[in-house]
């Protein structure tokens, strides 16, 4: 067993070869040995760590109303524009975002496929979708260990959905989806209730049914990829590192079996609400964050994707049809009918807000301490339509990573940076260390 020094290793220390950054996660020696000492106390004694960055990605589809949107001035002297009042109390904790896009994607239905990813999905000749990882997995791949559950994906469409209409953000290292949870009661259950003595057996069953298929399907791979060309060598190499994947989810249930789950009350939870029916949707909505605000309080986990609703669909507060709303040609009617939903929206979206700033840890708000970007991989535009340009985006908290708010970073939508910088930033701030993310050309400038 290595000692740990007094002199840490650098929080940003990386394997470099081969012209290849490889990301370390947070290491032990990272930290000096008598501070990580004393949060490991605090982890056992209290079942949460002490002022550990996270983040959430929180997707709306369809788009925003941009007259509403985007505010007139720029820098840190402009002034909100009428949708963004709603989020006025907290001017001083998030940046207003705009004209950035993804440069490459196809756009359309597909901007929650893509919004995390950045990818073309047709770039890979002979296939008809083919994406890549996204940033919460950069993320969490190099985070993930230190808690319960590397990451959380969340919709309002439990599963994947189907290519080009994705009913979750994130996928792993080889584009594939990572399913999502859309029930309040499954998602509590899952974070935070005990397991009896029965589960835990069938647990440990299913490990041992699925460990036994894991290695019959290596054994027999390897013997399979000696008779394979080049092209089938990669495809089936793909497909192990799936297989892998599965293999180190299935060991962490093992792993973290016996830890016991943070006691959390449930008082005052709707956990019967529904994500597909108009009049449960601000009761959703809001349970879903609260379950969110939770995860992070006890440190369950530190990754969280949500797709408030899938692209084609989606309710407004009082049940209107988001999707026919984007597409308003213009109509007076219709832009103030999507500008409610913006603002019912940003509502949801203030309460989660406030409920962060008010969860205190050592000397800082967990918002301090929680990135949270909201956006959408679509813009309807001036006339209604699916653009994937001048993407509506706003990122709050995190002031204790670095971010600077109160401000507009306005860029111009035909000569701008590509949204990856920005995703980059997310990434580096959570204190992962890589020098690119897909089409990037740096990190995002003026973000801190």
């Amino acid at each position: 067993m290595h000692v740990l020094s007094n002199t840490p290793l650098a929080r940003r220390t990386v394997l470099r070869g081969l012209g290849v950054s490889i990301a370390l996660p947070l290491l032990e020696a990272m930290s000096p040995r008598s501070l990580y000492a004393a949060t490991a106390a605090n982890t056992a004694k209290t079942g949460g760590a002490k002022s550990q960055p996270r983040i959430i990605y929180c997707y709306v589809p369809n788009g925003v109303n941009i007259f509403d949107w985007i505010p007139k001035e720029s820098g840190g002297s402009y002034q909100l524009s009428p949708t963004l009042k709603v989020l006025e109390k907290h001017r001083d904790d998030f940046s207003v975002i705009s004209g950035l896009s993804h440069q490459h994607v196809e756009g359309g239905h597909s901007g929650a496929d893509t919004w995390l990813t950045g990818a073309r999905l047709k770039a890979v000749p002979g296939k008809d979708y083919s994406n890549s990882i996204s940033a919460d997995q950069i993320i969490a791949e190099a985070i993930g260990a230190q808690t319960r559950f590397p990451s959380l994906e969340l919709s309002d469409e439990s599963g994947t959905g189907a290519a080009l209409h994705t009913h979750t953000l994130a996928f792993d290292r080889n584009g594939t989806p990572l399913p999502a949870e859309n029930s309040p009661q499954r998602l509590f259950e899952r974070l935070f209730v005990p397991e009896d003595a029965s589960s835990r057996e069938a647990i440990l069953q299913l490990y041992a049914e699925k460990r036994s298929v894991l290695d019959n399907v290596l054994g027999e791979a390897k013997a399979l990829r000696g008779k394979l060309g080049a092209s089938d060598q990669q495809k089936l190499d793909e497909y192990l590192a799936s297989v892998r994947q599965t293999e180190q989810r299935l060991q962490r249930q093992i792993d973290w079996i016996d830890v016991p789950k943070p006691e959390v009350s449930a008082d005052g939870l709707k956990l019967s609400a529904q994500s597909n029916t108009g009049r449960d949707r601000a009761a959703w909505l809001e349970t879903m964050l609260d379950i969110t605000h939770l995860a992070f309080a006890t440190d369950t986990t530190r990754v969280i994707t949500f797709e408030w609703s899938t692209e084609s669909h989606g309710f407004g507060g009082a049940g209107e049809s988001h999707h026919e709303l984007s597409h308003h040609g213009g109509d007076a009617g219709m832009l103030a009918k999507l500008a409610n939903i913006d603002r019912f929206h940003l509502a949801c979206l203030d309460r989660f807000l406030t409920k962060l700033k008010s969860s205190q840890e050592e000397n800082h708000s967990l918002l301090d301490h929680t990135t949270v970007v909201y956006g959408s991989g679509m813009n309807n535009g001036e006339r209604g339509g699916h653009l994937g340009t001048n993407l509506p985006l706003l990122v709050a908290g995190g002031k204790a990573l670095g971010y600077k708010h109160g401000q507009h970073l306005a860029h111009d939508p035909q000569k701008n940076p590509p949204l990856s910088n920005f995703l980059l930033s997310t990434i580096q701030n959570m204190g992962v260390e890589t020098g690119a993310f897909q089409d990037s050309s740096g990190t995002l400038a003026g973000l801190d």
